[in-house]
């Protein structure tokens, strides 16, 4: 059974296919903000693991607030980070009042400022609210096989009941990653990406892989 796994893995990823997974809005915590929010020496408690190796679901959850309204109960993922960053979507923005621009994710230099509140307290950033640029986690192995490099550019043509072709897609290589492609709810819900969808990498406009 394994072997027969391990083969379907193979020829998903040689004719350039991706999961594709729905990221909802999140927040990312450094140490820092992290006690400030749920007091002293306070730590993220893993509820459950998430598809990239080393992260996961906390049990801890913060509230959003903007200028036109707040959001409850949002997601913390973790392991902390160095700095604290909250990803939206255009309509999470729209209905908070924030203006947020598409980033690569850490790159938060001048993006929206957001107000957080946890359980012991509130804090305000004056930057590190966007909205996570649709991206492709692959392995150095993959991204050999398929001649992708860190950083580049694919457009990948989502293989569902409504397929659409995203552009300018990010690929991010690194051997701590396992091959998934994240897209927000909005993107999600333009495609209808439900269950198990997987996405079609195209190098070009008229080219695709394909099984060998």
């Amino acid at each position: 059974m394994n072997k027969i796994i391990d083969n379907v893995i193979e020829a998903i990823e040689r004719a350039g296919l991706v999961q594709v997974e729905v990221s909802a809005r999140h927040v990312h915590l450094c140490k820092q903000d992290l006690e400030r929010l749920f007091g002293p020496l306070a730590t993220l408690s893993p509820k459950r693991e998430l598809s990239q190796p080393g992260q996961f679901l906390s049990q801890e959850r913060v509230t959003l607030v903007g200028p036109k309204g707040k959001k409850e109960n949002v997601a913390i993922l973790g392991p902390i980070r160095e700095y604290t960053q909250v990803e939206l979507s255009k309509t999470d923005c729209a209905e908070l009042g924030i203006d947020a621009p598409v980033r690569e994710s850490g790159d938060i230099m001048g993006s929206a400022a957001i107000t957080l509140t946890g359980t012991k307290g509130s804090i305000s950033i004056m930057q590190g609210c966007i909205v996570a640029k649709n991206h492709i986690h692959m392995t150095p192995d993959s991204a050999a096989k398929l001649n992708l490099k860190d950083k580049q550019y694919v457009s990948v043509e989502l293989l569902s009941e409504r397929s659409i072709i995203f552009r300018k897609v990010l690929v991010r290589v690194s051997d701590s990653f396992r091959n998934r492609m994240h897209v927000d709810f909005d993107e999600a819900n333009a495609g209808c990406v439900k269950g198990f969808v997987l996405g079609q990498i195209i190098l070009t406009t008229s080219s695709k892989f394909s099984v060998s």
